[in-house]
């Protein structure tokens, strides 16, 4: 009798086996299948279709209903999780099964409604006129040559998007479907109303976690059968079946969002580049500043570098970026009077400004000066952030809140502060000083749906805003034409942080807000204050070198044997006390697997930055080699044997393979 090999979404490195209906066979592969598992059932997906199991026959269970409501699963799609589950030391059932849609995943399947096709009747738009570099760098894409990458490296404003569209433009000619990776959510409104304008007669679908499940479970059934010409998405949506793909596309591929943080923790960007040599078609990462291990990849020949060094707007040059020194400055609300004087010409002009504050909230912190209390986190190795809108004390790691206290908790004292300063604290000062301005706060309090920022898009747009005081939210992808200043406050915190990736961040942060003014024919102007105005990293933002400051960053790197010249993993552990945590990293470093891969060094285990959050102590034990395959050969077996350890009941770990958090 033949048997099913099933993945199943459960965090085990093993696949299931069923007893199969005797009409089972290769054909089968691909299929959901739904099947007995402990006291309920659960969908699966059929991996094998196999003679006889790892068990005796009369010890498996017979599997259930095999679901033909779609086709099978095909080949690269196996890959590409198979891939995934041995690179990044994940269940290769968790990994097929997260890439389904829920309601795929359950066992009785609601019925759903087809994707609408497009109006027939809407005429495509016209085409800008495309620059020589513009010309050149969709020239240079050979559609029809197999796999290659291509680094798209252009300034804001440079029409990397047009780049991309008339690259789908080609794909779309050729029958093929087209992958659009996006980071983040509210990048995702704007790009899919130009596309859908580009080519009115395509079917666009869009795939994030800000759809309903059945609005997600019906694209991605249209990008499965065919049916949607090009998917524009997140991270997860690199996992979508494509039947026809022609080339995937990854815009702002810096962006740390593309690095999942839960679960299998795996980079869409990085696995773009795979999928895309899987399937023979070539890959395009887009970015104004690109990753370090990417701008590595392109100067070392395996990327090739398309480069657009000027804005696409023959009318529109780069803004003047000005550094303030606040030593020798006076501050009102954190804010020094030369940017006070830029935004009072802006409004004086009918231009708008941006005040860049990457902190939302009232004030980082609450405290007493009669005895020191602060509002710490009960929960977490963190301050609770002042929210005097909500009149609520919040912490942005956990989401533990409470009431603002109207004395201080510790010795009565009714004099209680906030201390520095967020996003609803500087508009409420900024609105005081400029009365007759319209404020427009954009942060992901004011911010919490697709639908209220797509609002807040059209009253950006429409002029109904003078001064934007925003957070990362604004500072990448976004063109608002009547923008010509942008204020940079707080930039220094991350100048010294123990991360050694903050300064890449902080560039690329910079330089992406920056690029926000003078996209249009108005000239742009930033302003960013700082402590520190002769730090190497000031100096290369001032003339928009990124080559520069790439280049020195990738020489320290080097030196300190920090990737991309080095290779990492690390284990984590989380457990009520810390002891107990770090006692089982030290448990997992003596194992006798890490004696045998001498090309893999093990550093000491030490609490995490965040040591404690949501009520747990977290620690962390990096594993280093200078090779790639010598870290892959040693993770799973050094895996499988930390499995094998005996641990306190509440203590949770897992292995993160290319960390970017610590």
């Amino acid at each position: 009798m033949p048997v099913f090999r099933v993945a199943l979404d459960l965090p085990l490195h093993r696949l299931f086996d069923y007893l199969a209906p005797e009409t089972a066979g290769r054909d089968d592969i691909g299929l959901r299948v739904r099947v007995p598992f402990g006291r309920g059932e659960r969908v699966g997906v059929i991996i094998d279709v196999a003679a006889s199991g790892a068990w005796p026959l009369e010890q498996l269970k017979a599997a259930g209903e095999v679901l033909r409501d779609l086709p099978p699963l095909p080949s690269d799609f196996f890959a590409l999780c198979s891939f995934a589950s041995t690179y990044y030391q994940a269940p290769h059932g968790e990994v097929v099964l997260q890439a389904l849609p829920a309601g795929l995943k359950r066992c009785a399947p609601p019925n759903r409604r087809s994707v609408r096709p497009p109006l027939p009747g809407e005429p495509p738009l016209a085409l800008p006129d495309l620059t020589a570099e513009q010309a050149a760098a969709v020239a240079a894409v050979a559609l029809d040559a197999g796999f290659s990458v291509h680094l798209l490296y252009g300034v804001t404003g440079s029409g990397k998007t047009e780049v991309y569209l008339r690259l789908i433009e080609r794909v779309l000619a050729c029958g093929r479907q087209v992958l659009l990776l996006v980071p983040e959510i509210n990048l995702t409104p704007q790009l899919e109303e130009r596309v859908r304008a580009r080519f009115p007669q395509r079917t666009v679908v869009a795939l994030h976690s800000e759809l309903a499940e059945a609005a997600r479970e019906r694209n991605w059934r249209a990008a499965f059968v065919g049916g949607a010409d090009i998917v524009l998405g997140t991270r997860l949506a690199i996992f979508t079946p494509l039947p026809r793909l022609g080339l995937i596309v990854v815009d702002e591929e810096h962006d740390p969002s593309f690095k999942q943080q839960d679960g299998m923790r795996y980079s869409a960007r990085d696995l773009a580049v795979v999928r895309a040599r899987q399937v023979g078609v070539p890959a395009v990462l887009g970015s104004a500043t690109p990753s370090l291990e990417t701008w590595a990849n392109a100067g070392g020949g395996r990327y090739r570098r398309l480069t657009l060094s000027e804005r696409a707007n023959r009318q529109a040059t780069l803004p003047q970026i000005r550094i303030l020194d606040t030593r020798r400055l006076p501050l009102h609300e954190g804010i020094a009077a030369p940017l006070l004087a830029a935004i009072d010409e802006r409004l004086a002009r009918g231009e708008q400004s941006l005040v860049f504050l990457n902190r939302r909230g009232y004030a980082p912190v609450l405290a007493c000066p009669a005895c020191g209390w602060v509002s710490h986190c009960r929960r977490c190795a963190a301050n609770l952030v002042l929210h005097l809108a909500d009149r609520r004390l919040r912490c942005h790691h956990c989401g533990f809140e409470q009431r603002i206290p109207s004395a201080c908790p510790t010795c009565g004292n009714q004099d209680i502060h906030p201390f520095g300063r967020g996003t609803q604290r500087l508009e409420e000062w900024l609105q005081g000083k400029f009365p007759a301005a319209r404020i427009l706060r954009v942060d992901r309090d004011s911010v919490k749906s697709r639908k209220q920022w797509e609002v807040m898009l059209e009253r950006i747009h429409s002029g109904e805003a003078d001064i934007l005081v925003g957070t990362q939210m604004l500072a990448k992808g976004h063109d608002f034409p009547k923008l010509t200043l942008v204020g940079v406050l707080g930039a220094d915190a991350a100048l010294y942080a123990a991360d050694w990736r903050a300064p890449e961040r902080l560039f690329a942060q910079l330089m992406q807000v920056a690029g926000r003014a003078g996209r249009a024919e108005l000239k742009g102007e930033v302003v960013i204050q700082t402590q520190y105005p002769e730090h190497p990293l000031f100096t290369a933002l001032a003339v928009h070198d990124y080559a520069g400051f790439a280049a020195s960053q990738l020489q320290e790197r080097e030196q300190a044997g920090f990737p991309p010249y080095a290779f990492q993993a690390v284990l984590r552990a989380e457990a009520p006390q810390m002891a107990d945590a770090i006692a089982f990293l030290k448990a997992a470093a003596a194992l006798p697997t890490v004696a045998a891969h001498g090309e893999v060094l093990l550093y000491d285990p030490v609490p995490m930055r965040m040591a404690r959050l949501a009520n747990l102590e977290r620690g962390q034990l990096l594993a280093e080699s200078l090779s790639r395959p010598a870290l892959q050969a040693f993770l799973p077996q050094w895996r499988e044997a930390i499995e094998g350890l005996k641990a306190p009941a509440r203590l949770r770990w897992h292995l993160e393979v290319d960390p970017l958090e610590f």
